[in-house]
């Protein structure tokens, strides 16, 4: 089984010796080589949340899991993250802004499915939306290069696809209930 106190040394590790996504990357890879150790570590999921593992101002780590069907509005993370997923799924669409678009107006830009096992890192200036499209609970790990909790970042609206300030409360709430 995975030791994730170990799992977060690891990491810690490889952001002081490396604060790009690559060293934690490779990390975060060997620990999901087996994703059923990494379920066994952080426990059969009973409900969506956002649970943090580690918090500091250089790297988070949360155990996210995902509500059936749940979907997360288009948004960005302001610093790098590698996701890895422990049970079921998590689609992204990624989206890049309307060029000279006042509103801060964002388009489709590609997409990309995460199942069982799968390990992805996302660039800094990334903007996704994310949903869950399975029946049942989604868990996966992120792992970002920064304090998660405290960064100024942006979300768009989903109807209209223009920019606003990010909503941690909100996208808590959207976990919770």
């Amino acid at each position: 089984m995975l030791d994730l106190d170990r799992f977060v040394e690891d990491c810690r590790v490889a952001v002081a010796a490396d604060p790009t996504p690559k060293t934690v990357q490779d990390v975060v890879a060997r620990a999901f080589s087996d994703p059923a150790d990494v379920l066994a570590a952080v426990g059969e999921p009973t409900a969506g949340g956002i649970v943090p593992l580690h918090v500091a101002d250089d790297l988070t780590i949360l155990n996210v899991i995902w509500k059936p069907g749940m979907t997360l509005m288009p948004h960005n993370h302001e610093m790098w993250a590698v996701i890895g997923v422990y049970g079921g799924r998590e689609d992204n669409i990624f989206w890049r802004r309307v060029q000279d678009a006042p509103d801060g107006r964002i388009e489709a830009a590609g997409a990309k499915a995460l199942s069982t096992g799968d390990v992805t890192p996302l660039g800094k200036n990334v903007i996704h939306s994310v949903t869950n499209p399975i029946q049942k609970l989604t868990g996966a790990i992120h792992v970002y290069g920064g304090d998660f909790f405290k960064i100024h970042r942006s979300e768009w609206d989903p109807e209209h696809l223009t920019e606003q300030a990010y909503d941690i409360e909100k996208a808590k709430a959207m976990f919770g209930r």
